[in-house]
């Protein structure tokens, strides 16, 4: 499928493809007129992709982790280092830091609200 497609199907901007592409994280074939081809897989891809930044995870995080994971369904392939699942076990302790942190900021402005409205 040519890029447009692919931008229509997984909701991200054709500029976020050719960057991904820039980054390791998608390839495509070019046809003999140089546009880019994605495979089927590139969908599942996508998508992974955006769940991994979502997830807090930088660039060249997610070009370490790719490898690791099935398109499909997103779980672990046998080639995943334990250098790698440590890396991404840091990860999750810092994005459970950050929810503890935004947890006690909802709570502070909880508490400013129920103060300003006199109760």
């Amino acid at each position: 499928m040519r890029i447009g497609e692919l931008a229509r199907r997984t909701a991200v901007s054709e500029r976020s493809l050719r960057y991904y592409e820039k980054q390791g994280l998608l390839a495509a074939e070019r046809t003999p007129g140089g546009h880019r081809e994605y495979p089927e897989a590139a969908v599942d891809r996508v998508i992974r992709i955006q769940e991994l930044f979502a997830a807090g995870l930088c660039s060249s995080k997610i070009a370490q982790l790719l490898p690791c994971m099935r398109d499909t369904d997103g779980g672990p392939s046998a080639v995943a280092t334990p250098r790698l699942v440590a890396d991404l076990a840091a990860e999750r302790d810092r994005i459970d830091r950050t929810i503890a942190d935004l947890l006690r900021s909802r709570d502070t402005l909880d508490e400013v609200i129920e103060a300003a409205r006199g109760r």
